[in-house]
């Protein structure tokens, strides 16, 4: 069954059953293998991609619960968001897998929350794991970004 999807601002035709997780078909149909695949059941955030703005977990989410939604995934920030470039001036990634999870569940945050405090990123967060325990790094990038003098949210790439 062919089924249209908004990727990255740009509409794409995938041919998946409807059940089959988004994670999959990011992946394998559409190659864009930037989300990782980590738990298989929503628990670890490595698949963090976002739907209209949101994070959700790509390995759980059916294509047919994403409606018109707009899914952004790590791909769709064009490697020069704020985030991206705070990510590698606070030296986050170790082993670099969590990465596109964490930084998806970061850009919603400072979209929704321009300048968090502690609690807020803490909150935000929780649920992306990273094995290599790089925690204050990430939040350090965070804050990084938040203190900048430009909105967050204005970083969002064009839509096509």
């Amino acid at each position: 069954m062919a089924m249209t999807l908004d990727v990255n601002g740009k509409p794409v035709s995938v041919k998946a059953a409807p059940d089959t997780p988004l994670l999959w078909v990011l992946r394998d149909e559409l190659q864009l293998t930037g989300t990782k695949y980590g738990c298989g059941i929503a628990q670890c955030g490595a698949c963090t991609v976002l739907a209209d703005g949101q994070p959700i977990r790509a390995c759980v989410t059916p294509i047919e619960a994403l409606g018109a939604a707009k899914i952004t995934t790590i791909e769709g920030l064009g490697g020069s968001h704020p985030l991206q470039v705070a990510w590698v001036k606070h030296d986050v990634p170790q082993c670099g897998y969590c990465q596109s999870g964490q930084i998806m569940s970061a850009v919603a945050l400072l979209t929704s929350t321009p300048k968090p405090g502690d609690a807020e990123i803490d909150a935000a967060m929780d649920g992306n794991i990273c094995r290599c325990g790089t925690y204050q790094r990430i939040k350090a990038a965070i804050k990084d970004v938040a203190a900048a003098p430009a909105a967050p949210a204005a970083t969002m790439p064009a839509k096509a």
